[in-house]
């Protein structure tokens, strides 16, 4: 039985990182974009750590601008989906994407305390 225990939670896991590497459910990507990230471990990374910043950011501000934020996320998700399934542009993308919420979340904090 102890064996049993450990064997299940390593298939647990297995299937939740295979169906869900990325923000989004993989199970469920549609477009080249999608699965690219799904198939690339550094892209879903990036997904989701870009996924947690504006997260968070958003929890931080007043919600006049959770909707500059909002707007500014979807322009960037149509951007990336010109990337098409091109890993470097995806890449690229990401990178200016995370840099633009660091530099959010930086101001925010400039404002704190909280």
């Amino acid at each position: 039985m102890r064996a049993f225990i450990p064997a299940l939670t390593l298939l647990a896991l297995l299937g939740v990182s295979q169906a869900h590497a990325a923000s989004f459910d993989c199970a469920k990507a549609r477009t080249a974009d999608e699965k690219t990230i799904c198939r690339n471990r550094s892209l879903s990374d990036a997904d989701v750590k870009m996924a947690t910043m504006f997260t968070m950011n958003t929890h931080l501000v007043a919600m006049g601008a959770r909707g500059n934020m909002q707007d500014r996320q979807r322009e960037w998700l149509a951007e990336r989906n010109t990337c098409k399934g091109s890993f470097k542009c995806l890449t690229v993308a990401y990178d200016k994407r995370l840099n633009e919420l660091q530099a959010d979340f930086d101001d925010i904090a400039s404002r704190g305390p909280f």
